[in-house]
């Protein structure tokens, strides 16, 4: 079973502005701030230069660490990750999520797309990771991407 969450937003500035900043793990952390239960990510640290295959440990606000594998890499348009190593109680919801980052160009800069599916534990545990994710995660990933916009607005540049 799966559930799924989306995010979007328009970005000033081009695909491949935004891309950059997506794909920037020193920055990141500043950015996806948590929301609920979903902790803010405090670090990121990559095994090099992005890359199909290449890996990022995420360390979250709550002690947390888990991993991502880059599984597709298409500047400026497309990046895709898993990301795994969950920890009891989310482990106990969600084995795994598969993220979706989409970037194309429109007339007032950028639209940025954001999917997560999420690979649910049982069926059991469904009913409770539709909430905290449908609400929560989210929730993090719209902060997430308001975050990032505003790096990119000329305001604060």
């Amino acid at each position: 079973m799966h559930i799924t969450c989306h995010a979007q937003r328009q970005f000033p500035g081009t695909a491949a502005q935004a891309f950059a900043l997506c794909i920037d793990s020193a920055r990141f952390p500043q950015w996806f701030g948590g929301y609920g239960p979903i902790a803010a990510i405090t670090r990121v640290e990559a095994d090099g230069v992005p890359r199909v295959g290449g890996r990022r440990t995420v360390y979250n606000a709550d002690g947390s660490v888990l991993h991502e594998c880059i599984t597709a890499l298409d500047p400026p348009h497309h990046h895709a990750y898993t990301l795994s190593g969950f920890r009891p109680p989310f482990s106990w919801l969600v084995r795994q999520g598969a993220a979706t980052w989409e970037f194309a160009d429109s007339e007032r800069g950028t639209r940025v797309r954001w999917r997560y599916t999420f690979t649910v534990t049982s069926a059991l545990a469904w009913p409770l990771a539709k909430p905290v994710l449908a609400i929560c995660m989210a929730g993090a990933m719209r902060r997430c991407l308001d975050n990032m916009a505003r790096a990119l607005s000329p305001e604060d540049a």
